[in-house]
Formats: C-alpha cells, structure tokens, sequence
C-alpha cells in the first residue's frame, strides 16, 4: 500500500509573516483570510442591517451545520449548533439516564470542558468517577482497556474520552476503546477538540452517543462556535436551554442548538474554515501534521527533552518534558525568537498544522538546541 502525500503547504491562504513560526494550532489557530473576509461581511450585516434580509442568515446556519456534519460523517440533522464544548457537554450530561453505582470513566488531567458536568451528574446520579492515571509507559489505551475490563469494578455507565491528551498529544485510540465501552453496555462521549480537522473524525466508525468539537482551534474559524453530534437514539431529550428555534417540532440535533443562532458573524467564517479544510483532503493534513512533528522529534535528538514513540501520540501534536520539568521561562524566549507553542501539565506543547513548513520547524528547533 502506497503512503500518503502529504498536503503541500497552505501558508499562502493565511496572513502569517515569514518569521513566525506559529505552532500553537492546539491553543487557537489563526484565521485563514477567506474565513477574515467572511466574518468582515459579517459585520455589515448587523453594522447595516437595513442593507440585509434578516431571513438569508438561517441559510448559514445550515451551510454551517452541514460543513460540520461531513467533516465527522455525520448527517445534517444529527448536528446541533451550540456556544462551547463545554455546552455540548452540558448537554450531553443532561440527557444520558444513568443508574446510581455506575462509573464515569476517564483519563487524568482532562480538560474542565469534558470534566465538570460529568462531575455534576455524577454527584446528583451516585456514580463512581475514575480516573485512569497517566500510564509509566505512555499507552493510554492499554490503560483504558484494563480498566473499562478490571474485575470487580462497579459497572461501566460513561466513558468520556478524547482522540488524544489535550496536554501532549498522547494516543487514545479509539477505534480499539469504542467497542470496549460498547461491550460494556456504556455510553460514549467524545470530545473531539484536539482531532476535529487535524485527523479524520468518523462518527460511524465511533458510534459516540455524543461528539463535540469547536471551531476556534484546528478546524481554522472563530471563537465562540461549536458542534454537537448527538447520535439518533439522544436526538428525543432536553436542551439546557429553551429558545425559539429549538422548541418542538425541532427536528434531529436540532433541538440542542443554541440561542441566538443565526449570527452574522460567526456562521459565515465557520461555514468557510470548514469548507476550506473539508476542500484537502482529510488524510493528506494528517500526514502533512505527522511528518512535522516527525521532523521536529528528530532534530531535537540528544537534548532533555523527551516525547512519547511515534505509536503512541497524535500526528499533529508533540509534547515534550526534561528531567526535572521544562527550563524556567522557555516560553519567553521562543516567543522573542518568533516560536509559539504552549506549556500544558509540564509539557511544551508544539502543534503546527497546515500553514506551517519545514522553515518553521528548522526554526524552532533551533532554538531548542540554543537553550542550556
């Protein structure tokens, strides 16, 4: 079997000078200048509204809702529009009936959006929160595997998971855990922030009874916009909020969406982030992601900073620890020397995507390799 080309470059579609080395996609990205213009046509609209028909915007929410639907393999009408993750996951929470005694499963050191209304319904419903501890080893799924399977265990009710650790990239492969849960009898809630648009999202291959993504971060649109696939079978619950446009007859996901839905604004530059990076192909960006970090793995070679094996971390993102933890402000001096990245949980956090070259990555290693 042949290998996968790896997208070319895209810097040309983003308004990032040539001595930024921006690889920080896992944070926010930055807006490619079609999705700009969308969002500045946007603001004429409600600037001039008498120049607008009120009754196109509808149109966008649904160019919107369709874009994030094929991204995950999802149908238009399994999609909701909501303000966050962390309302999708609200929503989620609200509307998964559980029995006292059961567990809520997850890895350590997860994200506050995919934590705390877990937590809520645990704390109202009697369940068991575990949290499968940071493995030695770095496998994340050989850890979650024994624990969905531990003997004596109370009885598996929800496993909110995550295509990969937030913090640095580590694995968490679910095409092996989703049918665990599934044996289990479970419910499965993705977060799918950190792989939505950096890594192909397949809802069928899942069968999450949620997944929930963003558009702030790989998927290249605005703050403030989010999606929420519910699976057919949770498309008949209750919204965490009322409005207008979800009251019945509401149909599928729909009756998740937000409030004010119709924005100007965002609609727009989601609807065309989405449809730019739904234009490469899915697996193309994946392989351009996994040969950056690649190449940024390799040359930092020999210095005190180490990542998990290739076999067991995301393609876009390589998180990097010393001995001892990360030198006192590195942050500081990558940014002077034009490198953005994160630190997350004690890792530098280095997430190019598809503006970034091997320039970029040259660059930075350079400047690991000028630390002491």
């Amino acid at each position: 079997m042949s290998a996968i080309t790896p997208l070319p470059c895209q810097r040309h579609l983003f308004e990032i000078p040539r001595d930024v080395s921006y690889l920080d996609a896992a944070a926010w990205s930055p807006l490619p200048r079609a999705v700009c213009e969308a969002g500045e046509a946007g603001l004429l609209v409600k600037s001039r509204p008498w120049t607008h028909r009120r009754e196109a915007i509808p149109a966008q929410a649904e160019r919107a809702r369709a874009a994030a639907a094929r991204l995950v393999g999802a149908g238009t009408d399994d999609v909701a529009i909501v303000g966050s993750v962390s309302h999708a996951m609200a929503t989620a929470a609200a509307n998964l009936p559980v029995a006292p005694g059961g567990r809520v499963l997850r890895v350590a050191d997860e994200f506050p959006s995919l934590r705390y209304a877990f937590d809520r319904l645990a704390a109202a419903r009697g369940l068991h929160v575990e949290e499968v501890p940071r493995p030695g080893d770095g496998d994340w799924t050989a850890a979650l595997l024994a624990a969905i399977g531990r003997p004596g265990a109370p009885p598996l009710a929800i496993a909110t998971l995550t295509p990969s650790h937030w913090t640095d990239g580590g694995l968490i492969d679910l095409d092996r855990l989703a049918p665990a849960v599934h044996a289990a009898g479970a419910a499965l809630v993705i977060d799918a922030t950190q792989a939505a648009g950096a890594v192909p999202v397949e809802v069928g291959r899942w069968l999450p009874d949620f997944l929930a993504f963003p558009t702030y971060k790989w998927t290249l649109g605005p703050y403030g916009l989010a999606f929420l696939y519910a699976a057919p079978h949770r498309q008949d619950g209750t919204p965490i909020e009322e409005n207008l446009g979800n009251r019945p007859p509401a149909a599928g996901a729909r009756r998740y969406d937000r409030g004010e839905l119709n924005d100007p604004v965002l609609l727009p530059m989601a609807a065309t982030g989405l449809e730019l990076l739904l234009s490469f192909d899915a697996a193309a960006v994946t392989a351009r992601l996994r040969h950056l970090t690649d190449r940024l793995e390799e040359g930092i070679a020999g210095l005190a900073l180490a990542a998990a094996p290739r076999a067991l971390r995301a393609p876009g993102v390589l998180g990097l620890r010393a001995p001892g933890g990360l030198p006192a402000g590195l942050l500081d001096r990558l940014r002077e020397a034009g490198i953005h990245a994160s630190e997350r949980s004690g890792a530098l956090r280095l997430s190019p995507h598809v503006w970034a070259d091997e320039d970029d990555i040259d660059r930075c290693i350079a400047a690991l390799r000028r630390e002491p």
